[in-house]
């Protein structure tokens, strides 16, 4: 007998359970920010975000590449204006040789660095201007 009791209330107490549904929290979440949702959905404003962005970076590598032009592109016209120049020997080698040899190496690593550090700085204030609330 006392195990029928036991169990009638068992069978009480899984017919008393409430099953919970987390509706409300889905709905009390803030509101997502607009620059993001303008970027994740493609949507004209978030295209002219990327096209500022890719237009930033394709001005900064043009701005590089005429340093780089402009540098190494001189070399051969101050020889050819400079004759001296062109046949000086440093340490038992041409100059020319040296300076479009091994010299033209570390300009084009700093021009390098200077672009990894530019476009990076790019992308960061790409970044600040999605992630600044909105007022």
């Amino acid at each position: 007998m006392a195990g029928d009791e036991a169990r009638s209330q068992d069978t009480a107490d899984v017919q008393r359970r409430v099953r919970v549904v987390l509706g409300e929290v889905a709905s009390r979440r803030a509101p997502a920010d607009r620059a993001r949702t303008d970027l994740a959905e493609q949507t004209p404003v978030g295209e002219a975000l990327v096209k500022g962005l890719m237009r930033a970076q394709l001005a900064l590598a043009l701005r590089l590449s005429l340093v780089v032009v402009a540098g190494l592109g001189s070399l051969p016209l101050l020889f050819a204006v400079a004759p001296a120049v062109g046949t000086a020997k440093v340490l038992g080698i041409n100059l020319p040789w040296l300076l479009l040899g091994v010299g033209s190496f570390p300009f084009l690593v700093a021009v390098g660095w200077a672009y990894v550090r530019f476009a990076e700085r790019n992308e960061q204030d790409f970044t600040a201007v999605i992630r600044r609330p909105e007022p």
